[in-house]
């Protein structure tokens, strides 16, 4: 469906996946599998925090806001993708396709400043112990994400602006399996480069920045690791920085070059494209809890007790 050579602006456009017919049932099947995962991991973890008042500290906190966030980018997305692979559904309204490209960017804001936040509370606490309980505290960390959270919805106003104000005259089909910022630029009439120019500010400031904290945190941890005279706690150290740094590494690298390279004038292909943005969406959602929290001894201990209803053996031994 093309429009004709008229000026619209606000239209509904369509979904193009780019995807073989051959292929849409076991994309389709892979991405039912995924978000299944999502949501049990996600929302497991959110319920035992919420359930265990031990855990309910600050870097538990963090951990369950993750969670929280995963669930609802995974969500905002993943049903409408299986929509269009599964039932055609491709068309979408204005407003829906705008709502979805805020939310992504209103999410993509929150989990980079959390991660960074995840990286300070573990700076922190490795390399000041004794000071940990004062600097981060339960207050602190609430007020944080609620500042986030302030962040991430003056962040999108810019966005939703520019959206809405974008004219079409060729085409309203988008080579793209759901409503993304740059793909609606780039089909659009209009060569205008404050649009993309946005999405390098954009992706310096909360891309760069977060990741330019982690970084340097996880430097500061690992040589901090150096000192530790046993092998067995800096080898766990090592690990744990390790897992970590490999999660944001997905979720920062391929948003990072899918971002910023177009905005640079450096043209990928639809496919590479597609592919590092739906990557970078997916794949952390389904490990964070696996690096950030089934690691960790207090919640798997919590998740034993929530599904075998008992005290684990570890648990007995502490009270004896």
């Amino acid at each position: 469906m093309k429009m004709n050579n008229t000026v619209v602006q606000e239209p509904d456009f369509v979904l193009d996946c780019r995807i073989d017919s051959d292929k849409k049932s076991l994309t389709a099947a892979a991405l039912v599998f995924i978000y299944l995962v999502i949501l049990f991991a996600n929302l497991l973890v959110l319920f035992v925090i919420l359930l265990n008042h031990q855990l309910q500290e600050p870097m538990f906190l963090n951990i369950g806001a993750l969670a929280a966030i995963d669930v609802a980018n995974s969500s905002n997305f993943i049903p409408k993708m299986l929509s269009v692979l599964l039932y055609n559904d491709s068309v979408i309204s204005n407003s829906a396709c705008v709502t979805q490209v805020a939310l992504v960017f209103y999410l993509e804001v929150l989990i980079s400043l959390i991660l960074g936040l995840m990286a300070y509370d573990r700076y922190v606490a490795v390399l000041y112990p004794l000071r940990y309980p004062s600097i981060i505290t339960n207050k602190t960390v609430f007020a944080i994400l609620l500042l986030f959270n302030g962040i991430g919805l003056i962040d999108i106003i810019p966005f939703i602006v520019f959206v809405k104000e974008l004219p079409y005259c060729s085409t309203n089909i988008l080579p793209f399996c759901f409503c993304e910022y740059s793909t609606l630029v780039h089909i659009a009439c209009s060569d205008d480069p404050k649009y993309l120019l946005l999405l390098s500010i954009n992706t310096v400031i909360f891309g760069g920045g977060p990741l330019t904290l982690i970084l340097f945190s996880y430097s500061r941890i690992a040589h901090a690791a150096l000192k530790i005279p046993s092998s067995e706690g800096k080898n766990k150290l090592y690990s744990t920085c390790v897992t970590q740094l490999f999660v944001v590494g997905i979720e920062y690298g391929p948003l990072l070059f899918c971002y910023v390279l177009p905005a640079a004038g450096v043209k990928l292909s639809i496919e590479s494209y597609n592919t590092m943005v739906v990557v970078s969406n997916i794949i952390p959602p389904m490990l964070n809890p696996l690096i950030y929290s089934f690691r960790n001894q207090e919640i798997k201990k919590s998740i034993y007790k929530l599904f075998v209803g008992k005290r684990t053996v570890a648990q007995i031994r502490e009270q004896i």
